[in-house]
């Protein structure tokens, strides 16, 4: 562990060289990660086959194209973005000018996830270094191979003054966040996330946190069942479900519900295979990241089911594979754990509703816990209005499921229980980037005549210049 303490060290001592980095330098950087990255695609592909048996074109589409997609948008961008920009003068200030500069925020600490192991670590990584700082990285241990990609990958790239990789499990984090950082950016569980906030308070880091929660969607009763039915099955069973802004749960007008669930298991047959055998040898279909999540996923469903949930489709799990089908429930009580608890699955429950103010009665009656993404499909501007005035989220598709990530111009991020700050592209530079105020003062110097001693005509100057501002 004292090596964790030696390269913070290194790290923080090395950093004034790396701020002064040029915006060329770090493009030049984020390019050769790039394309580091695609020399090196099929060993990344065995490694995340390796880790949870998923498909090398999805991997391409989940873990290579946003990679891809996030650098060259900050090589086309960070020109523009390391710029200081002139802000106006209030009259109070005549004879000054003032702008914002962007510095790094020093030695900040990545954290990454599980369920996309090298996206969501080199996207952050691209943000970190388009802002200038040196970088820790803890990858997950419960993608054993993917971590060791990474490392092996990021050593032959970087000096670990800059860039540093730590595998290992909790402990290692735990041991990581004792340090000082300068700021934190965990992508995670809600439960950790608390943790990880819990830890940086101790040294007053700032934080990025990419969390969760209950992502649902909302249909009204002018949506497009069948194009819905198709986003929203992609959007829920890539990855097996296990995609931080997956359709959680789906809302539809009670009396479109049998043709909604008709529509569901059409789409699911056309994606991933007419049967439940065809579906369980589908190569497009990855497995449950370990037997511990299956096992919580099994349970969720079994409860649903014992207290009176239908399963319109899938409901098929083998442990020894980690496998779980492409499951649709009905019939759902709201009380019923699944209900409460982030799926994390390939299990999408379908509910019912007769106007849309028990679906808001719903969504506010969980508190705190707003999601990190709410999905609305309708083709009335009106009722889709209504259900952004009448609801919060992190972000937002109206007639699509989880594309808005894919938009390097969005931030993308949770509010709230689903997290705290954003990132991508402009985003992303700005969370590793301390916004510097700058005030020079000109030759004239207005505010001089507002100083002490207030003296009866100062006094009178201040409350006539008070009265001119209001």
């Amino acid at each position: 562990m004292e090596k964790i303490s030696e390269a913070f060290r290194k790290q923080r001592e090395h950093h004034p060289e790396i701020k002064r980095t040029t915006a060329e330098e770090r493009i030049e950087k984020i390019r050769r990660l790039r394309d580091a990255m695609l020399e090196k695609a099929p060993q990344l592909r065995e490694a995340i086959y390796a880790d949870y048996r998923k498909s090398p074109a999805e991997i391409d589409l989940t873990e290579i194209f946003p990679v891809v997609a996030e650098a060259n948008h900050a090589i086309r961008n960070l020109k523009k973005w390391m710029r200081s920009s002139r802000v106006s003068t209030p009259k109070t200030l005549l004879g000054t000018s003032s702008e914002i500069r962007y510095e790094p925020k020093g030695v900040v600490l990545v954290i990454g996830p599980w369920n996309y192991p090298f996206s969501l670590v080199i996207n952050p990584l691209i943000s970190a270094i388009a802002a200038g700082n040196c970088v820790a990285i803890k990858p997950s241990e419960l993608t054993a191979n993917t971590s060791a990609f990474l490392k092996g990958f990021l050593e032959k790239l970087f000096d670990p003054r800059e860039v540093a990789v730590f595998e290992g499990d909790a402990t290692v984090t735990t041991r990581l966040l004792a340090e000082p950082f300068d700021h934190i950016f965990f992508t995670g569980s809600p439960r950790v996330g608390k943790i990880v906030m819990e830890a940086a308070a101790k040294h007053l880091s700032s934080v990025t946190l990419e969390l969760g929660g209950k992502s649902p969607a909302i249909l009204d009763s002018s949506a497009d069942l069948r194009k819905a039915a198709d986003r929203l099955v992609v959007g829920k069973f890539i990855n097996a479900g296990q995609t931080c802004v997956a359709p959680d749960y789906v809302y539809v007008p009670a009396s479109l519900g049998q043709a909604f669930l008709g529509e569901l298991k059409s789409s699911i047959a056309r994606h991933y295979g007419e049967t439940e055998d065809a579906r369980k040898k589908s190569p497009d279909l990855c497995r449950v990241i370990n037997g511990r999540n299956f096992e919580r996923i099994k349970k969720l469903v079994d409860e649903s089911v014992a207290r009176g949930a239908r399963v319109v489709v899938g409901g098929v799990f083998d442990a020894a594979e980690r496998y779980i089908a492409p499951t649709v429930l009905s019939d759902v009580k709201l009380d019923t754990p699944i209900m409460s608890e982030e799926i994390f699955g390939p299990v999408l429950p379908v509910l019912a509703y007769d106007d849309l103010s028990q679906v808001y009665r719903h969504l506010r009656s969980q508190g705190a816990e707003k999601p990190l993404a709410l999905y609305i499909f309708s083709e009335n501007a009106r009722t889709t209005e209504d259900i952004l005035a009448n609801t919060t989220a992190g972000g937002t598709c109206v007639n699509q499921a989880i594309l808005h990530l894919a938009n390097p111009n969005l931030p993308f991020g949770g509010t709230g229980y689903s997290g705290v700050g954003n990132y991508h592209g402009l985003f992303g530079f700005k969370a590793f980037s301390h916004e510097r105020a700058v005030l020079r003062q000109g030759r004239f110097d207005a505010f001089k005549m507002l100083n002490a001693p207030y003296t009866p005509k100062v006094v009178k100057m201040i409350e006539r210049v008070t009265r001119f501002l209001a």
